[in-house]
């Protein structure tokens, strides 16, 4: 993965009057990576990622994507950007095809229109009018439309609403096959099992503050949550569970006392928290 930057940010502040949506948020997004932007609704999260597209002017602070502002709204930038927003308009009376190849058409060096409705799920409806198309096979023509430009940087808003388990596992493959080519991917969901599957990195944010960010395997050490479960059966069955930052102290406390009364420890384990249990414990309302 490039260590070049995507993305930058520094200082950014959004304000609605005297309502701070954004509260002067710093990362960055490396060339090649999917990061994840995850929060409640509310947090901040879309007023920043549309700043980030450049559909939104921002207040304070300092942003670049692929070196440009997009507070400019560069033609450059924009041809180089895709976009899967939460909820779009799509010409009802065309078919799959003509729609891609009409979009296909605004770009300097788009991608094979074939090719994009294979990639995103969409082949043997080409010929569809869009209008006969489910909930689930429109948003897959939402995110071919944002595929089709051949975009560095794609944003993916809510990527998967509406998709049933499988089409979600199909979308999750064409986000990594976007990773394989060297595409840049932000991407913001609720569905935390799939910033866990995708993302490279992630950014908690609420109440217009990033709370914490980093791989999500890694997540919890430093944010207030125990970083490790240790679950254990006694002989009478039942489960028992402990969270602590300190494993081994732990597991040679309950070792040694096991061996004392001459129980067995069925079951054990050691896991770490989800990126769903720090994300519930961070986000929650005190």
């Amino acid at each position: 993965m490039s260590t070049e930057k995507a993305i930058e940010v520094r200082g950014l502040r959004k304000s609605y009057g005297d309502l701070e949506a954004v509260r002067a948020i710093d990362f960055s997004v490396r060339r090649g990576e999917i990061f994840g932007l995850l929060g409640p609704n509310g947090a901040g999260k879309t007023t920043t990622v549309e700043i980030l597209e450049g559909y939104r002017d921002r207040s304070d602070g300092e942003v670049r994507v692929l070196g440009h502002d997009p507070q400019q709204r560069s033609r450059d930038l924009r041809e180089r950007v895709g976009i899967v927003l939460q909820s779009t308009g799509i010409y009802r009376h065309v078919t799959v095809r003509e729609v891609l190849a009409h979009f296909a058409g605004l770009y300097p060096h788009p991608r094979d229109v074939d090719e994009v409705m294979e990639l995103t799920g969409l082949g043997g409806k080409e010929d569809a009018r869009t209008r006969t198309l489910s909930g689930g096979q429109l948003r897959r023509l939402d995110f071919a439309l944002a595929l089709v430009g051949d975009p560095e940087l794609i944003f993916l808003d809510e990527p998967t609403t509406g998709f049933d388990p499988a089409a979600r596992r199909g979308a999750w493959d064409t986000v990594r096959s976007l990773k394989a080519l060297g595409k840049t991917v932000v991407l913001t969901t609720h569905y935390l099992d799939e910033a866990q599957a995708l993302a490279d990195r992630v950014a908690i944010i609420k109440d217009g503050r990033i709370l914490v960010e980093g791989a999500p395997s890694e997540l919890g050490a430093g944010t207030g949550a125990a970083y490790y479960r240790v679950s254990w059966r006694n002989g009478d069955g039942l489960l028992n569970q402990r969270e602590t930052d300190d494993p081994t102290r732990l597991l040679h406390e309950l070792t040694s006392d096991a061996l004392a009364r001459g129980q067995v420890l069925e079951s054990l384990s050691v896991t770490r928290p989800t990126l769903e249990d720090v994300y519930l414990q961070l986000t929650a309302d005190a």
